[in-house]
Protein backbone atom coordinates (compact mmCIF):
# COMPACT_ATOMS: atom_id res chain seq x y z
CA UNK A 1 0.00 0.00 0.00
CA UNK A 2 1.53 3.44 -1.07
CA UNK A 3 1.64 6.78 1.15
CA UNK A 4 0.04 9.75 0.14
CA UNK A 5 1.86 11.56 3.23
CA UNK A 6 4.46 11.04 5.99
CA UNK A 7 2.03 12.95 8.13
CA UNK A 8 -1.58 13.62 8.33
CA UNK A 9 -2.02 16.56 11.25
CA UNK A 10 -5.66 16.95 12.81
CA UNK A 11 -6.00 20.71 13.14
CA UNK A 12 -4.64 24.03 11.65
CA UNK A 13 -4.35 25.81 14.92
CA UNK A 14 -0.87 27.53 16.09
CA UNK A 15 0.20 23.98 17.41
CA UNK A 16 -0.98 22.21 14.29
CA UNK A 17 0.74 24.63 12.22
CA UNK A 18 4.27 24.70 14.30
CA UNK A 19 3.90 20.84 14.41
CA UNK A 20 3.54 20.55 10.63
CA UNK A 21 5.89 22.83 9.74
CA UNK A 22 8.26 21.28 11.47
CA UNK A 23 8.14 17.77 10.01
CA UNK A 24 7.77 19.75 6.50
CA UNK A 25 11.26 21.55 6.93
CA UNK A 26 12.68 17.94 8.38
CA UNK A 27 11.70 16.14 4.67
CA UNK A 28 8.22 14.79 5.68
CA UNK A 29 5.53 15.17 3.27
CA UNK A 30 2.32 16.55 5.54
CA UNK A 31 -1.18 16.79 5.03
CA UNK A 32 -3.03 19.55 7.25
CA UNK A 33 -6.87 18.46 7.71
CA UNK A 34 -8.39 21.74 9.20
CA UNK A 35 -12.33 21.86 8.85
CA UNK A 36 -12.40 26.05 9.11
CA UNK A 37 -12.02 28.10 5.63
CA UNK A 38 -8.27 29.21 7.07
CA UNK A 39 -6.14 28.48 9.85
CA UNK A 40 -6.29 29.52 13.69
CA UNK A 41 -9.91 30.22 13.75
CA UNK A 42 -10.40 29.26 17.43
CA UNK A 43 -8.53 29.08 20.71
CA UNK A 44 -5.72 30.37 18.52
CA UNK A 45 -7.60 33.62 17.66
CA UNK A 46 -8.95 34.31 21.20
CA UNK A 47 -6.54 34.95 23.60
CA UNK A 48 -4.62 37.61 24.97
CA UNK A 49 -1.81 37.57 22.37
CA UNK A 50 0.79 37.64 25.27
CA UNK A 51 4.77 36.42 25.20
CA UNK A 52 4.98 34.96 28.59
CA UNK A 53 7.97 34.64 30.60
CA UNK A 54 7.44 31.09 32.57
CA UNK A 55 6.86 32.78 35.75
CA UNK A 56 4.04 30.69 37.27
CA UNK A 57 4.64 27.12 36.04
CA UNK A 58 5.59 24.90 39.02
CA UNK A 59 9.57 23.81 39.10
CA UNK A 60 10.88 21.15 36.55
CA UNK A 61 7.52 20.86 34.47
CA UNK A 62 7.87 21.11 30.73
CA UNK A 63 5.36 24.05 30.49
CA UNK A 64 8.27 26.09 32.47
CA UNK A 65 11.39 24.82 30.83
CA UNK A 66 9.35 25.37 27.16
CA UNK A 67 7.96 28.61 27.98
CA UNK A 68 11.29 30.28 29.09
CA UNK A 69 13.11 28.55 26.11
CA UNK A 70 10.43 29.09 23.54
CA UNK A 71 9.87 33.13 24.58
CA UNK A 72 13.43 33.87 23.16
CA UNK A 73 13.07 32.05 20.12
CA UNK A 74 9.29 33.19 19.80
CA UNK A 75 10.88 37.21 19.89
CA UNK A 76 13.55 35.84 17.36
CA UNK A 77 10.96 34.41 14.96
CA UNK A 78 9.40 37.49 15.06
CA UNK A 79 12.19 39.60 14.35
CA UNK A 80 13.54 36.91 11.35
CA UNK A 81 9.98 37.20 9.59
CA UNK A 82 8.92 40.46 10.41
CA UNK A 83 5.53 39.91 12.69
CA UNK A 84 4.52 42.91 15.41
CA UNK A 85 5.37 42.08 18.73
CA UNK A 86 6.24 44.47 21.78
CA UNK A 87 8.39 43.62 24.53
CA UNK A 88 5.80 45.67 26.71
CA UNK A 89 6.96 43.96 30.47
CA UNK A 90 4.22 43.12 33.00
CA UNK A 91 3.07 44.26 36.56
CA UNK A 92 2.16 41.35 38.84
CA UNK A 93 0.69 43.85 41.55
CA UNK A 94 -0.42 42.42 45.32
CA UNK A 95 -3.02 44.57 47.18
CA UNK A 96 -3.11 42.75 50.22
CA UNK A 97 -0.70 41.03 53.02
CA UNK A 98 -2.04 37.62 51.89
CA UNK A 99 -0.80 38.07 48.20
CA UNK A 100 2.45 40.02 49.09
CA UNK A 101 2.90 36.26 50.02
CA UNK A 102 1.88 34.78 47.54
CA UNK A 103 3.73 37.22 45.09
CA UNK A 104 7.08 36.13 46.95
CA UNK A 105 6.24 32.17 46.10
CA UNK A 106 5.31 33.07 42.69
CA UNK A 107 9.04 35.10 42.78
CA UNK A 108 10.66 32.14 44.01
CA UNK A 109 8.85 29.91 42.00
CA UNK A 110 10.36 31.72 38.48
CA UNK A 111 13.52 32.21 39.64
CA UNK A 112 13.47 28.23 39.74
CA UNK A 113 12.44 28.45 36.43
CA UNK A 114 15.10 30.34 34.90
CA UNK A 115 13.02 33.38 35.14
CA UNK A 116 15.77 35.52 36.09
CA UNK A 117 14.83 38.94 34.84
CA UNK A 118 12.34 39.62 37.86
CA UNK A 119 12.55 42.97 39.16
CA UNK A 120 10.59 44.11 42.95
CA UNK A 121 8.75 47.53 43.13
CA UNK A 122 7.41 49.33 45.76
CA UNK A 123 4.54 51.46 45.79
CA UNK A 124 6.22 54.67 44.51
CA UNK A 125 8.00 52.71 41.69
CA UNK A 126 4.92 51.56 40.39
CA UNK A 127 3.34 54.80 40.40
CA UNK A 128 6.76 56.15 38.12
CA UNK A 129 5.41 53.29 35.55
CA UNK A 130 1.95 53.07 36.26
CA UNK A 131 0.17 55.91 37.62
CA UNK A 132 -3.23 54.51 37.89
CA UNK A 133 -2.09 51.14 39.48
CA UNK A 134 -2.92 51.08 43.28
CA UNK A 135 -0.49 47.99 44.80
CA UNK A 136 1.46 47.45 48.21
CA UNK A 137 4.43 45.74 45.93
CA UNK A 138 4.48 44.35 42.79
CA UNK A 139 6.74 42.12 40.46
CA UNK A 140 8.01 43.43 37.06
CA UNK A 141 8.55 40.98 34.30
CA UNK A 142 10.51 43.33 31.34
CA UNK A 143 10.62 40.48 29.34
CA UNK A 144 6.89 39.80 28.59
CA UNK A 145 5.54 41.06 25.98
CA UNK A 146 3.06 41.01 23.40
CA UNK A 147 2.13 39.36 19.46
CA UNK A 148 0.05 39.50 16.48
CA UNK A 149 -1.17 36.11 16.68
CA UNK A 150 -2.78 36.32 13.30
CA UNK A 151 0.36 37.50 11.70
CA UNK A 152 2.81 34.28 13.38
CA UNK A 153 0.16 31.96 12.55
CA UNK A 154 0.14 33.24 8.21
CA UNK A 155 4.10 32.94 8.87
CA UNK A 156 4.28 29.88 9.95
CA UNK A 157 2.19 28.12 7.96
CA UNK A 158 4.14 29.94 4.87
CA UNK A 159 6.71 28.14 6.35
CA UNK A 160 5.47 25.09 6.29
CA UNK A 161 3.93 25.52 3.02
CA UNK A 162 7.30 26.82 1.18
CA UNK A 163 8.95 23.69 2.42
CA UNK A 164 6.06 21.15 0.77
CA UNK A 165 3.17 20.69 3.61
CA UNK A 166 -0.14 20.83 1.68
CA UNK A 167 -3.27 22.54 3.56
CA UNK A 168 -6.51 20.93 3.10
CA UNK A 169 -9.42 23.86 4.54
CA UNK A 170 -12.86 23.41 5.07
CA UNK A 171 -12.03 20.07 5.54
CA UNK A 172 -12.90 17.66 8.23
CA UNK A 173 -11.04 14.40 9.75
CA UNK A 174 -13.95 11.56 10.01
CA UNK A 175 -11.67 8.44 11.38
CA UNK A 176 -9.53 6.44 10.78
CA UNK A 177 -8.35 3.02 10.58
CA UNK A 178 -4.42 0.85 11.20
CA UNK A 179 -3.56 -0.55 7.73
CA UNK A 180 0.61 -1.07 7.62
CA UNK A 181 0.03 2.70 8.62
CA UNK A 182 -3.63 4.69 8.78
CA UNK A 183 -5.85 5.44 6.10
CA UNK A 184 -7.66 8.65 6.92
CA UNK A 185 -11.11 9.04 5.86
CA UNK A 186 -12.18 13.09 5.62
CA UNK A 187 -14.77 15.30 4.19
CA UNK A 188 -15.19 18.29 2.60
CA UNK A 189 -18.01 20.65 3.26
CA UNK A 190 -19.24 20.39 -0.32
CA UNK A 191 -20.13 16.30 1.00
CA UNK A 192 -17.25 15.17 -1.01
CA UNK A 193 -15.26 12.58 0.45
CA UNK A 194 -11.66 11.36 0.26
CA UNK A 195 -9.58 8.37 2.10
CA UNK A 196 -5.65 9.38 2.52
CA UNK A 197 -2.95 6.89 3.29
CA UNK A 198 0.09 7.91 5.83
CA UNK A 199 2.24 6.87 8.25
CA UNK A 200 1.99 8.98 11.18
CA UNK A 201 -1.71 10.73 12.78
CA UNK A 202 -0.89 13.66 14.77
CA UNK A 203 -4.21 15.22 16.70
CA UNK A 204 -4.54 18.54 17.41
CA UNK A 205 -7.56 19.06 16.90
CA UNK A 206 -7.83 21.34 19.65
CA UNK A 207 -11.52 21.25 21.69
CA UNK A 208 -12.48 18.66 19.50
CA UNK A 209 -9.12 16.51 19.97
CA UNK A 210 -10.76 13.40 22.51
CA UNK A 211 -13.78 13.09 19.87
CA UNK A 212 -10.84 12.87 17.12
CA UNK A 213 -9.03 10.31 19.39
CA UNK A 214 -12.34 8.14 19.37
CA UNK A 215 -12.56 8.10 15.93
CA UNK A 216 -9.08 6.54 15.12
CA UNK A 217 -9.65 2.70 15.06
CA UNK A 218 -7.47 1.01 17.66
CA UNK A 219 -7.52 3.57 20.33
CA UNK A 220 -8.31 2.82 23.83
CA UNK A 221 -11.36 5.01 24.69
CA UNK A 222 -11.26 4.99 28.44
CA UNK A 223 -7.49 5.27 27.92
CA UNK A 224 -8.06 9.36 27.23
CA UNK A 225 -7.40 11.60 29.26
CA UNK A 226 -10.22 13.22 31.04
CA UNK A 227 -11.99 16.35 28.90
CA UNK A 228 -11.81 19.56 30.92
CA UNK A 229 -13.31 22.47 29.66
CA UNK A 230 -12.90 26.31 30.45
CA UNK A 231 -14.50 29.39 28.78
CA UNK A 232 -13.29 33.22 29.58
CA UNK A 233 -14.24 36.45 28.61
CA UNK A 234 -13.21 39.80 28.03
CA UNK A 235 -14.40 43.42 28.12
CA UNK A 236 -12.60 46.22 25.88
CA UNK A 237 -12.21 48.91 27.79
CA UNK A 238 -13.03 52.40 25.97
CA UNK A 239 -10.60 55.73 25.35
CA UNK A 240 -7.16 56.14 25.44
CA UNK A 241 -5.00 53.30 27.19
CA UNK A 242 -3.65 54.62 30.65
CA UNK A 243 -1.25 51.92 31.20
CA UNK A 244 2.54 51.30 29.42
CA UNK A 245 2.77 47.95 30.50
CA UNK A 246 0.24 44.60 30.99
CA UNK A 247 -1.06 44.58 34.51
CA UNK A 248 -1.85 41.14 36.02
CA UNK A 249 -3.02 40.49 39.44
CA UNK A 250 -2.26 38.17 41.80
CA UNK A 251 -3.38 34.79 40.28
CA UNK A 252 -6.46 33.21 41.29
CA UNK A 253 -7.29 29.39 42.09
CA UNK A 254 -6.87 28.09 37.87
CA UNK A 255 -6.44 30.91 36.21
CA UNK A 256 -4.33 34.27 35.80
CA UNK A 257 -7.25 36.59 37.76
CA UNK A 258 -8.89 39.59 35.32
CA UNK A 259 -5.81 41.16 34.20
CA UNK A 260 -5.31 44.25 32.06
CA UNK A 261 -3.85 43.77 28.23
CA UNK A 262 -3.12 45.91 25.73
CA UNK A 263 -3.56 45.24 21.69
CA UNK A 264 -0.99 45.55 19.02
CA UNK A 265 -2.66 48.91 18.51
CA UNK A 266 -2.75 50.25 22.10
CA UNK A 267 -6.44 49.56 22.85
CA UNK A 268 -6.43 48.02 26.67
CA UNK A 269 -9.45 44.34 27.41
CA UNK A 270 -9.85 43.53 30.78
CA UNK A 271 -9.77 39.43 31.11
CA UNK A 272 -10.29 36.42 30.72
CA UNK A 273 -12.28 34.78 33.87
CA UNK A 274 -12.83 31.92 34.57
CA UNK A 275 -15.91 29.27 34.11
CA UNK A 276 -15.43 25.69 34.03
CA UNK A 277 -18.07 24.46 31.82
CA UNK A 278 -19.27 20.68 30.38
CA UNK A 279 -19.93 21.74 26.54
CA UNK A 280 -18.67 24.30 24.63
CA UNK A 281 -20.68 27.81 24.65
CA UNK A 282 -19.90 30.47 23.14
CA UNK A 283 -22.89 33.12 24.10
CA UNK A 284 -21.84 35.93 25.99
CA UNK A 285 -23.76 36.99 29.72
CA UNK A 286 -24.97 39.63 30.84
CA UNK A 287 -23.62 41.68 33.58
CA UNK A 288 -19.66 41.44 32.57
CA UNK A 289 -18.57 45.07 32.89
CA UNK A 290 -19.77 45.30 36.50
CA UNK A 291 -18.42 42.24 37.58
CA UNK A 292 -15.31 43.33 35.42
CA UNK A 293 -14.77 46.46 36.77
CA UNK A 294 -15.50 45.16 40.28
CA UNK A 295 -12.99 42.16 40.23
CA UNK A 296 -9.97 44.58 38.73
CA UNK A 297 -10.74 47.82 40.81
CA UNK A 298 -8.57 46.90 43.74
CA UNK A 299 -5.56 47.39 41.72
CA UNK A 300 -6.80 49.88 38.86
CA UNK A 301 -9.56 52.19 41.18
CA UNK A 302 -10.04 54.57 37.53
CA UNK A 303 -11.55 51.93 36.03
CA UNK A 304 -14.94 53.28 37.37
CA UNK A 305 -14.56 55.90 35.28
CA UNK A 306 -14.15 54.21 32.41
CA UNK A 307 -16.81 52.30 29.86
CA UNK A 308 -16.30 48.86 29.14
CA UNK A 309 -18.40 46.65 26.67
CA UNK A 310 -18.21 42.99 26.64
CA UNK A 311 -15.78 41.73 23.71
CA UNK A 312 -13.73 38.66 22.68
CA UNK A 313 -11.28 38.64 19.89
CA UNK A 314 -12.50 37.82 16.61
CA UNK A 315 -10.33 35.86 13.81
CA UNK A 316 -9.66 38.49 11.03
CA UNK A 317 -12.21 38.38 8.10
Amino acid sequence: MSVDFDVVVIGAGVIGLAIARAFAISGRSVLVLEKASRAGTETSSRNSEVIHAGIYYPQGTMKARLCVWGKELLYDYCADHGIANKRLGKLIVATTPAEEAKLQTIHTSAVANGVCDLEWLTPQDVAKLEPEVACTCALLSPSTGIIDANAYMLAVQGDAENHGATFSFNTHFVGATQQNGFVVAATGDDGTKADVICTMIVNCAGHGAHAAAAAINGISIPSLPPRFLARGYYCSVAGKSPFQHLVYPVPVSGALGIHATLDMSGCVRLGPDIEWVSELDYSMPFGLPERFAEAVEPYWPAVRDRSLATSYLRHPS
